[in-house]
């Protein structure tokens, strides 16, 4: 498989002009949309549900746990949803099911308006419509390291610094928050950590895993020197917890997801003392290394292989209809939008300066999701002191080997 990697350019594109859509025009269909659950993807599924009539029903399944769901709805026959909102790393196993619809026929018809950078192509076909950039990046609260006497953090070393001296005034005990929760989360952290040290997760054109090695210490070792800083129940942080615990002025500095900065902005379920003392900047370097300790991310819908060609017809054009400028506009802050009508704000400034600093795409490699869940799975005694580190890492690799040779990557 060979993947259209997105350009930098396109993350921090702005649109051009505004272009006229029509409404719906669908008259039949059925429309299941399955996907994640934050501010973009609710309001391209609010504006997709507005599609429905008589002869057409939308419905929707938006939930943190869509990860576990995708494979088993698209498996059936005929899928159970007609639309997988995907990312990055989660369109790899249903690209190497064979459970995607080419999107080609349909971007002829109804995506005049798309941009180059929107259309994920895989061997030359169109498999996935991108509609937003997406990073995990520092937020940081101004107020709380002015009272601890701190300048904000470039580094993680100088993260550590900062959580330390807030905890050292007696401001805050569990200053810092990151998305740690046991599995997925816990393994993106790892990734974003260790691409930041120059690390790599396999040998030179190969499958075998190679994270067993002073680079991957290193990274446990950081990761672990934070989460000191959290609340012991660090395990269970995923991006809901984070922004939760941001909101209620419980943490000083997060990493969390840029596509949370809208809504953390937007004041509701925080206070104006928070919002105001906010900043949001790019992902910290770690190690003395130069790139951001992050990866470049894009979320996009795809279309079920296993439904009619009416049900496919009907959902591209419901989910086209989340992509209208004035849908966009009208949610603007929500994401980094890589489609027309979206203009750059205050909530896009991490992921901008991620992007700008040199972070690199998330892996898509075959290998990658294999390996994705092994750490997931597989770091959690390290960081509550039960595992040295080389055990971890060696758990992790035994684990990714066992998952490898299943899927046919290794012998």
């Amino acid at each position: 498989m060979k993947f259209k990697k997105l350009l930098i350019a396109a993350v921090i594109a702005v649109a051009g002009g505004q272009v006229a859509y029509a409404s719906c025009g669908i008259t039949s269909g059925n429309v299941s949309i399955i996907g994640n659950d934050f501010p973009a993807i609710q309001a391209m599924a609010t504006a997709a549900k507005a599609c429905a009539t008589t002869g057409v029903t939308v419905s929707t399944n938006l939930t943190t746990e869509h990860e576990k769901l995708h494979r088993a709805s698209l498996s059936a026959n005929p899928a159970r949803n007609t639309v997988s909102i995907v990312a990055t790393s989660s369109i790899v196993p249903l690209l190497q099911d064979g459970l995607l619809r080419p999107l080609d026929d349909l971007v002829a018809k109804y995506g005049q308006n798309l941009r180059p950078s929107q259309l994920i192509k895989i061997d030359g076909k169109v498999m996935a419509i991108a509609f937003m950039s997406n990073s995990q990046h520092l937020f940081y609260r101004s107020d709380v390291l002015a009272k601890a006497g701190v300048q904000p953090p470039k580094t993680y070393e100088e993260v550590l610094v900062a959580a330390k001296a807030i905890r050292t005034a007696g401001i805050m005990q569990h200053p810092f928050a990151m998305n740690t929760k046991t599995g997925w989360n816990l393994g993106e952290e790892f990734i974003n950590m260790h691409l930041g040290m120059g690390g790599r997760f396999f040998k030179a054109g190969t499958a075998e895993p190679s994270i067993n090695d002073d680079v991957g210490v290193k990274t446990l070792t950081m990761l672990k020197d934070l989460v000191a800083y959290s609340n012991p129940d660090f395990l269970t942080y995923d991006s809901n917890a984070t922004q939760a615990l941001w909101e209620s002025g419980r943490v000083a500095i997060a990493t969390m997801w840029g596509s949370r900065a809208g809504a953390i902005l937007d004041g509701k379920g925080s206070t104006p003392e928070i919002v105001k003392a906010t900043a949001l900047v790019g992902a910290p370097t770690v190690g003395g290394g130069a790139t951001p300790a992050t990866t470049l991310w894009w979320d996009g819908f795809t279309i079920a292989k296993n439904i009619s060609n009416a049900d496919a017809e009907a959902s591209f054009r419901a989910m086209m209809n989340g992509l209208t400028p004035a849908n966009v506009a009208a949610n603007n802050d929500a994401a980094v939008w890589l489609a027309n009508g979206y203009t750059p704000g205050a909530a896009a400034r991490g992921v901008i300066a991620s992007a700008q600093a040199g972070a690199k795409p998330y892996p898509m490699e075959p290998a990658m999701d294999a390996m994705h869940t092994a750490l997931g799975n597989n770091l959690s005694a390290f960081l509550q002191g039960s595992k040295p580190a080389r055990q971890a890492l060696s758990d992790v690799e035994a684990a990714y080997r066992t998952a490898a040779k299943a899927k046919g990557l290794l012998q």
